[in-house]
């Protein structure tokens, strides 16, 4: 493309890229990025110029893990909802998980008949990973063919009947049928052995639930998915870390070339198990929020890179199931929209910079899943775009978030860190927290 072609250049004195953080002009043309270029380049006959000052231009963030719910448990969520919460959040593409939906993501059939709902309700691009439960074998490369990103399965009971776990058999033959075709399994790693010893006690005391979920659940799932990985020669990914205990037999499964890979959620890395009220079960989720001190190790193992990414998890629910005896509550976190801005908030305590959060929560993620279209501020790939003013602060209200069901485990808090607008390729999706029209695609995987 020519000068000609470009109709849109977005100016700051703060543009991240790969190179690292300087003041430019990024050049767009039909929906991706021409060229980045000095700050003072002349803007081409005919384009557009937006002028960010000094707000942050940050590549749009890349959310691989996201309960949408929908169809079957719109009530809990939605892609209407949940995508118009990713793009106020400055996340411009999520790939959706394939359960707490009905039907599940385990067919074809059922595969379309989620891209069906989703085609005109998505605000920001969406993609949906797979599921493997013990049924669908045969399911998995017809699944994957038709475009899905890889496959999920838990180890241990996933709450919801329709999506049962795998045993350690049953995780043997999806495994070697997804190395098979060079796919990529993600795996709720939580030992049922381990959380059927464990004291099971109902009640509104989290200290209670946090013992029932011992850190033990994680590292025995971690170090058996890394025997099997290491047996198949497959490329597995560990989803929402919790337990700082299995950061070691990890780092050495990658120095040994297993091909591991490993997720946080900005829960585990901004709240602590010290301050969640008894009763609070907006805190609830599997694995749980630990101690201050396993959370100080997680960040350790961002900053020395065995931990990969930062997603959310957003795992939304109706009001009503979140009782106060964390026993029977609904297990999940809702923070689609709060992900950057309380990452932020921490990561910057710690002595880290906007170029490791975008490092963490856009480009390993779009890696992670293939997709190069995203997840960098280059010439070439898709014009996603989320402006930041990075040393503005707000204070959570659930009322004014996006997500279907406003219970968050944020709320009250002070968070550093305001998304003044979302772009979508090349178009302005989100302004001072009012959307657009839906304009985003559905995503498959690269073939």
């Amino acid at each position: 493309m020519s000068d000609r072609d470009v109709n849109l250049v977005l100016r700051s004195t703060r543009v991240i890229t790969p190179e690292g953080t300087c003041a430019a002009s990024v050049s767009v043309a039909a929906g991706k990025i021409v060229a980045v270029q000095p700050y003072a380049a002349q803007v081409p006959a005919g384009a557009r110029l937006e002028d960010f000052g000094d707000d942050v231009v940050l590549p749009g963030l890349v959310d691989t893990h996201v309960h949408v719910n929908d169809p079957g448990r719109t009530e809990w969520e939605g892609f209407w909802t949940a995508t118009r919460a990713a793009a106020a959040g400055g996340i411009t593409t999520l790939l959706d998980m394939p359960l707490n939906s009905l039907p599940p993501t385990t067919t074809v059939g059922n595969l379309r008949t989620k891209q069906d709902v989703a085609r005109p309700k998505a605000h920001v691009d969406t993609g949906f990973w797979g599921g493997a439960i013990p049924s669908n074998v045969k399911d998995l490369r017809p699944l994957y063919d038709a475009g899905v990103f890889g496959f999920k399965c838990f180890l241990s009971p996933s709450g919801v009947e329709e999506f049962p776990e795998l045993d350690q058999e049953q995780l043997a033959r999806s495994m070697a049928e997804i190395a098979g075709f060079g796919g990529l399994l993600i795996v709720h790693a939580e030992d049922p052995h381990q959380l059927a010893a464990a004291p099971q006690e109902s009640g509104p005391k989290y200290a209670d639930f946090l013992a029932s979920r011992p850190r033990d659940a994680e590292n025995t799932a971690i170090e058996g998915l890394i025997a099997a990985a290491k047996r198949h020669g497959a490329r597995v990914h560990v989803l929402h870390l919790s337990s700082s205990d299995a950061l070691p037999p990890i780092a050495a499964a990658k120095r040994e070339g297993v091909r591991i890979s490993v997720e946080s959620c900005p829960h585990f890395l901004t709240l602590t198990a010290e301050e969640v009220p008894d009763g609070a079960t907006e805190f609830k989720c599997c694995p749980p929020i630990r101690e201050a001190e396993n959370q100080d190790a997680l960040w350790e193992g961002l900053a020395d890179g065995t931990i990969d990414c930062i997603v959310s998890d957003h795992s939304p629910c109706t009001t009503d199931l979140k009782t106060p005896d964390f026993a029977s509550a609904w297990g999940g976190i809702s923070s689609l929209q709060l992900g950057l801005p309380a990452i932020w908030t921490e990561a910057r305590k710690r002595g880290h910079t906007l170029e490791d959060v975008v490092r963490w929560m856009s480009a390993a993620p779009a890696e992670l899943a293939g997709l190069d279209q995203k997840g960098a501020i280059e010439a070439g790939r898709d014009a996603d775009f989320a402006v930041l003013a990075p040393d503005e602060t707000f204070t959570v209200d659930p009322a004014e978030l996006h997500h279907r069901n406003q219970v968050t485990a944020y709320a009250g808090k002070t968070l550093h860190g305001v998304v003044r607008s979302t772009w979508l390729r090349g178009e302005r999706i989100v302004e001072n927290g009012t959307l657009a029209e839906p304009t985003g695609r559905l995503l498959e995987r690269n073939i």
